[in-house]
């Protein structure tokens, strides 16, 4: 979109820890996008014509520059609302109703009725919906027992049972289980819920924290029977819960059964694999279908989902997120190389300091079989690897 076209459309604020996949969506959408988030990567900032840091201490948004942001975003012309993703789950409902901030479009107090481990497994055990044994008090054998906090994000909120000595007040245990990693996304409105796709899950350990969120693949192609019943189970929780826009439950798949994990009450990183799958599909990109259910109640049509689950789609899309081993700093030979990188997203600015554990970038891959993308991002992840020891050093 050229200048004068972008200073005329209508403008988007999209906010959370990392606002670079929003950014590009809304930015497809045909958006003037207002990014706020605590790493401004030089990605981010080439597809937002106005970008607002809101980091705080370590990896976390800090309340007051947020607010303060916001305020600023609100006061802008054609200014359409306020969409948010990972790392905002605490302040979701009070975002929903505080004055002096762009409107709130997505879910804001229905976002409970999930978000809350009593209520929520309670839903599924009235809609006879699988999910791990859940306790909200400690079991007296912790071993096999995770602790999550509920209003946490990206697998840093899920730790080992038995190695808490004091579980925080948002927190509940739940019994480890077996099964892979997925998740299915899906776009709701007045009550009726329209499922884009399945992806696997991607987690590595990291220190005490043994699922942190690494990526993902897809979409994944599921038994017609086992698609059809996980469809019918996010049309039951939709129904009951009023959810809107575009939302992604886990789960854990294990043979022809699955269980419920938690439900995301917002948009997910996975929805870049179906936009790099289905790209005639979505031309105004998933924010725009994000932005039709929750501003006007309309669902997108989807004639490859969730009927067609079995079917193989055009392409399958892979993404790894790359965390640093040890601490560098991003140099300009390193952040122009992968600036320069098609493969390459969230791209640190020159002199961005990275420490041992953080992420550094994302690397993404896509091919004809899904059986390819593990082995393509296991390549892209080395030689991304390769290009920090060579460019990030001294």
């Amino acid at each position: 979109m050229i200048a004068s076209e972008l200073s005329r459309a209508p403008r988007i604020a999209v906010a959370g820890l990392s606002a670079r996949l929003l950014t590009q969506s809304a930015a497809r959408a045909g958006l003037n996008v207002v990014a706020l988030d605590i790493f401004g990567d030089r990605d981010t900032r080439e597809h937002a014509g106005m970008w607002f840091d809101i980091g705080g201490k370590g990896l976390s948004i800090d309340r007051a520059r947020l607010y303060d942001a916001l305020e600023h975003a609100a006061r802008l012309p054609r200014m359409l609302g306020l969409i948010v993703t990972s790392g905002l789950e605490p302040l979701t409902g009070e975002l929903s109703r505080a004055p002096r901030v762009p409107r709130f479009i997505g879910n804001g107090a229905q976002a409970a009725a999930v978000r809350d481990p009593r209520r929520f497994f309670a839903l599924l055990d009235e809609a006879h919906i699988a999910h791990p044994g859940v306790r909200h008090t400690p079991p007296a054998d912790r071993d096999g027992w995770l602790v999550k906090r509920s209003d946490g994000c990206g697998g840093t909120h899920i730790e080992w049972a038995g190695e808490v000595e004091r579980a925080p007040g948002c927190a509940y245990f739940q019994r480890l289980a077996t099964g892979r990693s997925m998740s299915a996304l899906f776009v709701a409105a007045h009550r009726e819920a329209a499922v884009i796709g399945f992806a696997e899950q991607l987690t590595v350990a990291a220190g005490r924290l043994p699922f942190v969120h690494a990526g993902s693949l897809g979409p994944v192609r599921l038994p017609a029977q086992i698609a059809a019943r996980i469809v019918e189970a996010i049309e039951r929780i939709v129904w009951q819960t009023d959810l809107t826009g575009l939302n992604s439950i886990d789960f854990l798949l294990d043979g022809d059964t699955f269980s419920v994990l938690e439900i995301n009450t917002r948009p997910s990183s996975t929805m870049a694999l179906y936009e790099a799958a289905w790209p005639d599909a979505w031309p105004r990109g998933l924010i725009g279908a994000h932005l039709d259910a929750c501003l006007h109640g309309e669902l997108p049509h989807t004639p490859h989902t969730p009927d067609a689950a079995t079917e193989t789609p055009p392409l399958y899309a892979g993404q790894r997120v790359v965390f640093a081993h040890e601490g560098f700093s991003a140099s300009r030979a390193f952040s122009d190389a992968c600036f320069d990188d098609p493969a390459c997203h969230d791209v640190p600015l020159v002199g961005a300091r990275i420490e041992a554990g953080q992420p550094v970038c994302t690397m993404t891959v896509s091919a004809p079989a899904f059986s390819d993308l593990r082995d393509a991002l296991d390549r892209e992840h080395a030689r991304l690897l390769q290009r920090i020891e060579t460019l990030s050093r001294p």
